[in-house]
């Protein structure tokens, strides 16, 4: 496998001892086997970083970080990603799993359409009873899509580390916390880039009640106005305004009603 192009998987860790060992076994079982793990523990206040420490030994494919304060995932992946000496980048968080054929599949794409920066895939929502949902996403989001929401599972993706470089890693301004994905995806596509998914759930991701309360309302905020800049900066036609407007009254409703609407939009676990 040394011939073939080596992925570099970037983990911001953060309080997630308990699952961790599950997230890296899904990438240990990956049919596609030349990759390195680059574990960065954002000074968790649990024991994630001995956790991920204990993971390591003995593995030259994986190296462990730790940042000196509490820094937020986009400063801590982009300290991941000064480590990275792979040709593609995918991500990868504590407390989630990826499907065995998920590194190969993201990197026969990117190798036979090289026209694209990123792909990612469709993903599964599970929680404690197991799977509750299934994203749909398109094949290949325009900036339609792109005003919307975030059109990448950005967990669950594979980009060129070339175009991630060029765009200067991840943006660590305020105005981006807990949406620095989609501030990417924005940058990428201002950029001339394009990016596509994959129609097969190959990332599930762990969706339960601290989930939930990462989703404050001054993050709903950020998410608003980065639509509206997508709205300037491609001159999008007035209408596209009630898509930017979506976040914030989503993060106006009674948390009681949100979690009802989120659990029938869920599959009614």
């Amino acid at each position: 496998m040394n011939n073939k192009p080596l992925i570099s998987v970037l983990m911001g860790i953060y309080n997630c001892a308990d699952t961790l060992e599950e997230a890296v076994d899904s990438i240990k079982n990956q049919t596609y086997s030349n990759w390195e793990l680059i574990m960065c523990d954002d000074c968790s206040s649990d024991n994630t970083y001995e956790k991920a420490l204990e993971i390591a030994k003995g593995n030259n494919r994986i190296k462990v970080y730790k940042n000196e304060k509490n820094l937020t995932l986009a400063p801590t992946l982009n300290n991941c990603l000064k480590a990275a000496s792979g040709k593609y980048i995918a991500r990868m968080d504590g407390d989630d799993v990826c499907a065995p054929e998920r590194f190969e599949k993201e990197l026969n794409f990117l190798e036979e359409n090289p026209e694209y920066a990123v792909v990612s895939t469709r993903m599964n929502m599970f929680d404690k009873d197991g799977i509750f949902r299934t994203t749909t996403v398109e094949s290949f989001p325009t900036v339609k899509e792109l005003v919307a929401g975030p059109p990448f599972c950005h967990a669950g993706c594979m980009m060129k580390k070339s175009v991630l470089d060029e765009l200067g890693g991840y943006n660590t301004g305020e105005e981006v916390t807990r949406i620095e994905d989609y501030d990417l995806w924005y940058r990428l596509y201002k950029a001339g880039y394009k990016g596509a998914n994959i129609q097969e759930a190959l990332y599930s991701m762990r969706d339960d009640i601290k989930a939930l309360k990462r989703r404050k309302f001054k993050y709903r905020v950020n998410s608003y106005k980065l639509r509206k800049k997508i709205i300037k900066t491609f001159n999008l036609p007035i209408k596209y305004y009630s898509k930017a407007i979506k976040p914030i009254l989503v993060g106006l409703l009674p948390t009681p009603i949100y979690k009802v609407l989120h659990a029938k939009k869920s599959g009614g676990k």
